[in-house]
C-alpha cells in the first residue's frame, strides 16, 4: 500500500526555528541536559497584579543570528567548555578571536537560546578590559536584558565576575595607557553605577519578575560587598535550585560563585541605600506584606531587609521609611494590631515563614524580645511540632539567652517523642547546639531521646539513622539507598549528640559499639549513615575503648569496604581513629596490603591506598611503622609476628632504657636489635676476659707450686 507523501525535514525545521527564534515572550526552555535548568522560582505568574508598581514597556526585538554565525558560535562554545588549550596564551588568543567575531552581535547572542551559554563562558574567562567592553555594549539595554529568559543569566554572570575588578581598581587605581593619550578610561565602578540608574525606576516591578528578580538579588549583594558563597546556607535567596550550571572544565576557580567578602567604594553603599529607600518608597505597607508571601518577591524582600539592618544599623528600625518599620509599624506590637496579624499569618506559611526567620535573625534585640515574649514564649512546644513553624522555632532558639533557653528547652523536651515520630529532628539538633553553647543541662533531652529511640537493647542508633538489618549484597548490587531528608536529619542529629561531652554523646557511642559486624559494615556502606561513623571515629570525646571496639568490627572486610565510595571514607577516618592504637592501624594496613591489586584497579581504592601511605608500607615497612607510631601517639607499639623482624619486640622497660641512652628519642626496631646484639657481644667478651684472667691466675699458681717443690728436692739432695 502506498504511503502518504510527506515533506522531509519538518522536525529539523521546527528545531531550527526554536533554536534561532527569540524566546523571550513565549518562554521556550533550553533543550540541553534537562528542562529544569532555569533559575525560576515556584509559581507560574510572572507578577502579582495586586502589587502596584511601575511597569516597563514590551521587550524589544534584537534580531537573529544567521546559520553560519550559529555554527561558529556553537563550535566556540564546545571548545570553551572542554578548555583543552595547550597553554593560557592560546586560550587568550581564541577568546580575542571570538570577541572579534561577536562584535556588534552581543545583544543577539545574549537573547539566543543556543548561544547565550557561550556568552556566559566568555564572561567566566574574560579579562577586565573585555568585561568592560561587554558592559558598554549592554549599556542602555540592561532593563530589557534582565527580564529575558536567557540574557538574564548573562547579566548575572557579568555582575558576579566584574565585582572583583571593582575591588582591584579600588586598591590599585588604574590609569589609561600612555601609548594612547586620547583613550577614555572607564572604571568598573562607574559602569555599575550607570547600570543602577537604568534599573532604579522600575525596582518594584523587577522584584517580582520571573527572571529579573534573580539578577536584582545578585546586584544587591555585589553592591553590599557581602560574599557570594557556594556553601552559604542562604544560597536559596540568591538562586534557584534548578539553576543550570554553565562552567569551564578545569578552570582555576569556581564557576558559579567566586566572590568573597571584599571592600567596596562608597558610591556602592550610597547606591545600595538608594535602592533600599526606593524599594520602600515605591511600595507601601500593604504591598510590602503582599511581597512577603510572593514566591519571587519574598527572597528579594528578605535580602533587602537583611542588608538594611546589617549595613545601616539596628537603629534603622525606628525610621518610618525603612522596610522593617513598614512591615511592623506598631509600637508596641500586641495582639489585635496589624503587625500581630501579619506575624501570625507568616508563622505557618511555606513562603512567608522564611521572611519571619529573617526578621527574627536580623531584628534589633529590643524588637526581637518584644516579638518573642508576645507571640512565641508560651508556644515553643507547639511550634516545634509543625513542619513549617519548626524552622521559625529553630531561629528563635539561636537568639535566646540562658534563662529563656532553659524554659524553651523544657517545653520542647516534652515533645521530643512526638517530634521523632513526626521526623522533626532538625529542631532537636538546634536545641542541643544552643544548650551546649549556653551551658544548659541536656539531661532532659537525653532521657527523652533514649525513650524515643529505645529498643530491646536500650538506645538504638540504627533507628535514628534509619538503617535496618537486611541483605547487604542486594542493596549493593541494586545501588538503592535512602537519601530522604528525614534520614539526613537523623544523621546530623547523631553527629551533634556525639559532639557533646557526657551522657548524651555516650548514647550514640555505646549503641555503635554494640552493633554486630554485619550491621556495622552495612552502616559503613550507607552514604548517609557512613558520615555518622566517620564522625564517631574522629570525635573529640570518643574513648579509646570505643574506637578499638568499633574498628575491630571491620576486621576481614577492610578490602571490600575500601572499594566502596561511601565506606572508603570510613576507612580513611580509621587512620585518625587509631590514635593511641598503633597496633590496630598496622592490622588494617595488613588487610589493605593483601588487597593491593583490587585497590589499585579502583579509583576509590587508589585514594585509600594513597591516604594510608601504603607505597611506603610496601617499600620501607620499618619507616612506615616508625611514622605510624609517632602519629598514633603509641610509645609502646606492638606489631604482629609476621612483621619479618622490622618491628620492636623489646619489653617496654628496655625500650625506655634505650630511649634514655639516646636522650629520650624513640628507637627503631633495627636500632633496638643492634643494641641488644652489641650488649650480648660485650657480655660475652667480658666473660671471656674473666675466664682468661682466671686461667692465667691458676696457671701462675701451679707454676709457682712446682718451683717450690724443685727447691725442696734440691735441698734434700744436698
Amino acid at each position: 500500500m502506498p504511503k502518504q507523501h510527506r515533506k522531509r525535514g519538518r522536525r529539523e525545521d521546527h528545531k531550527k526555528r526554536k533554536r534561532d527564534g527569540d524566546d523571550g515572550d513565549d518562554g521556550a526552555k533550553r533543550l540541553k541536559k534537562a528542562d529544569h535548568v532555569e533559575s525560576v522560582e515556584a509559581g507560574d505568574a510572572f507578577h502579582d497584579e495586586a502589587v502596584d508598581v511601575t511597569r516597563p514597556g514590551a521587550l524589544p526585538y534584537y534580531g537573529l543570528l544567521d546559520d553560519d554565525e550559529q555554527e561558529y558560535f556553537k563550535r566556540a562554545d564546545e571548545m570553551l567548555e572542554l578548555n583543552q588549550f595547550e597553554h593560557p596564551e592560546a586560550r587568550s588568543l581564541f577568546l580575542a578571536s571570538v570577541y572579534k567575531e561577536a562584535d556588534g552581535k552581543e545583544l543577539k547572542i545574549a537573547n539566543s537560546q543556543s548561544c547565550s551559554r557561550l556568552l556566559e563562558r566568555l564572561i567566566l574567562l574574560s579579562s577586565p578590559d573585555q568585561l568592560k567592553t561587554l558592559f558598554q555594549k549592554f549599556h542602555g539595554h540592561f532593563l530589557n536584558l534582565v527580564q529575558h529568559r536567557f540574557a538574564s543569566h548573562c547579566c548575572e554572570a557579568l555582575f558576579v565576575h566584574a565585582a572583583p575588578v571593582v575591588t582591584l581598581e579600588l586598591a590599585e587605581p588604574q590609569t589609561p595607557p600612555s601609548s594612547d593619550p586620547n583613550a577614555i578610561f572607564v572604571s568598573m565602578e562607574s559602569l555599575f553605577v550607570h547600570t543602577l540608574a537604568e534599573l532604579q525606576e522600575h525596582l518594584g516591578y523587577l522584584m517580582t519578575d520571573r527572571f529579573a528578580s534573580h539578577v536584582l538579588r545578585v546586584l544587591l549583594v555585589v553592591l553590599s560587598g557581602a560574599p557570594l558563597d557556594k556553601e552559604n546556607k542562604n544560597k536559596s535567596v540568591l538562586q534557584s535550585k534548578r539553576k543550570e550550571k554553565v562552567g569551564v572544565a578545569g578552570a582555576e576557580r569556581g564557576q558559579d560563585w567566586v566572590l568573597e567578602k571584599r571592600p567596596v567604594p562608597s558610591s556602592f553603599l550610597e547606591a545600595l541605600e538608594k535602592m533600599i529607600n526606593a524599594s520602600a518608597a515605591t511600595l507601601d505597607s500593604q504591598n510590602l506584606r503582599l511581597l512577603a508571601t510572593h514566591p519571587l518577591g519574598n527572597p528579594t524582600l528578605q535580602l533587602l531587609l537583611k542588608l538594611e539592618l546589617a549595613h545601616f544599623g539596628k537603629s534603622r528600625a525606628k525610621d518610618e521609611n525603612s522596610i522593617i518599620h513598614k512591615l511592623l509599624p506598631d509600637n508596641p506590637i500586641a495582639e489585635g494590631t496589624e503587625s500581630a496579624s501579619f506575624i501570625n499569618g507568616l508563622v505557618y506559611d511555606p513562603i512567608g515563614s522564611r521572611l519571619l526567620e529573617t526578621i527574627i535573625e536580623s531584628a534589633p534585640g529590643k524588637l526581637f524580645k518584644s516579638i518573642y515574649s508576645e507571640f512565641f514564649k508560651e508556644r515553643m512546644g507547639s511550634l516545634a511540632r509543625n513542619e513549617i513553624a519548626s524552622y521559625v522555632a529553630g531561629r528563635i532558639l539561636e537568639r535566646l539567652g540562658k534563662d529563656d533557653l532553659e524554659e524553651a528547652m523544657s517545653q520542647i523536651a516534652d515533645q521530643i517523642p512526638n517530634l521523632v515520630q513526626r521526623n522533626r529532628t532538625a529542631v532537636i539538633k538546634t536545641l542541643i547546639e544552643r544548650c551546649v553553647a549556653r551551658d544548659v543541662n541536656t539531661s532532659p533531652i537525653k532521657a527523652q531521646l533514649e525513650t524515643a529511640y529505645g529498643g530491646a537493647n536500650g538506645f538504638e542508633v540504627t533507628r535514628m539513622l534509619r538503617v535496618s538489618e537486611g541483605p547487604v549484597e542486594d542493596a549493593k548490587q541494586n545501588g538503592k539507598h535512602d537519601h530522604s531528608p528525614e534520614k539526613v536529619h537523623g544523621s546530623l542529629l547523631a553527629q551533634t549528640m556525639m559532639a557533646v561531652d557526657g551522657s548524651l554523646g555516650d548514647l550514640v557511642f555505646d549503641s555503635l559499639a554494640r552493633l554486630s559486624p554485619e550491621l556495622s559494615v552495612q552502616l559503613a556502606r550507607d552514604p548517609t549513615a557512613s558520615r555518622t561513623l566517620q564522625a564517631a571515629l574522629t570525635a573529640e570525646h570518643a574513648s579509646v575503648i570505643f574506637r578499638r571496639k568499633m574498628i575491630q568490627q571491620f576486621y576481614g572486610h577492610v578490602g571490600e569496604l575500601a572499594l566502596d565510595p561511601a565506606a572508603s571514607r570510613v576507612i580513611d577516618a580509621i587512620w585518625n581513629g587509631t590514635h593511641g592504637l598503633a597496633f590496630i592501624r598496622e592490622r588494617i594496613a595488613e588487610e589493605l596490603a593483601e588487597n593491593e591489586n583490587s585497590l589499585r584497579e579502583s579509583f576509590v581504592g587508589r585514594a585509600v591506598w594513597r591516604n594510608w601511605r601504603m607505597d611506603l608500607y610496601k617499600r620501607k615497612r620499618g619507616d612506615w611503622v616508625k611514622q605510624s607510631r609517632y602519629t598514633a601517639g603509641n610509645d609502646g607499639f606492638q606489631s604482629f609476628p609476621e612483621s619479618n623482624g622490622d618491628s620492636s619486640t623489646t619489653p617496654p622497660h628496655r625500650q625506655s632504657h634505650a630511649q634514655n641512652q639516646r636522650g629520650g628519642k624513640h628507637l627503631s626496631a633495627i636500632e633496638l636489635a643492634r643494641q641488644r646484639h652489641a650488649a650480648k657481644a660485650a657480655e660475652a667478651r667480658n666473660k671471656d676476659a674473666q675466664d682468661e684472667k682466671k686461667s692465667r691466675k691458676e696457671k701462675s699458681a701451679s707454676s709457682a707450686g712446682s718451683n717450690k717443690d724443685k727447691e725442696k728436692a734440691s735441698l734434700v739432695a744436698q
